[in-house]
């Protein structure tokens, strides 16, 4: 009886270990990536109004302008991955399938595309080395959340 009570234990930890995995690995790919122009540098790194008026200036821009300028910005609206306010100031990794290139991205807003709004200046023309996403109008990526950081 203690063996097989064992055993249950062992086949809940590894099925929640799994889960625990998969919950850390959120991401998706052959997601359509748009560009919207943030121009961050031009609009000294603020979220708020009136420039930018991004989605999550209501949480993030008070941080630091360090934090702000750490990584390029996206608005998030992809098919895998926390929505609204829990995804303002995450990280995505975003790779062009095409090409390979890879970049992460902060999360400032959200969209209604079904996949990423790429900042043009600090993300998309990062990543759109052979011009294609600029002539097609927009990216095949893949993205995986991250880590920031930021601790």
């Amino acid at each position: 009886m203690a063996a097989a009570a064992a055993r249950v234990v062992m086949v809940v930890a590894v099925l929640c270990g799994g889960a625990v995995a998969t919950a850390a690995a959120q991401g998706a790919s052959g997601v359509r990536a748009t560009y919207h122009y943030y121009r961050p540098a031009e609009n000294n790194w603020d979220l708020g109004a009136p420039a930018v008026s991004a989605y999550c200036a209501t949480w993030d821009a008070d941080k630091p302008l360090s934090w702000r300028m750490k990584y390029g910005w996206t608005a998030f609206c992809g098919p895998a991955g926390p929505t609204g306010q829990d995804a303002c100031g995450r990280c995505i990794q975003v790779t062009n399938t095409a090409t390979g290139d890879e970049i992460t991205a902060r999360i400032v807003d959200q969209c209604a595309n079904g996949g990423l709004d790429l900042d043009w200046d600090t993300v998309f023309t990062k990543i759109d080395t052979d011009g294609q996403g600029y002539q097609n109008g927009h990216l095949i990526v893949n993205y995986q959340f991250v880590d920031c950081g930021d601790n």
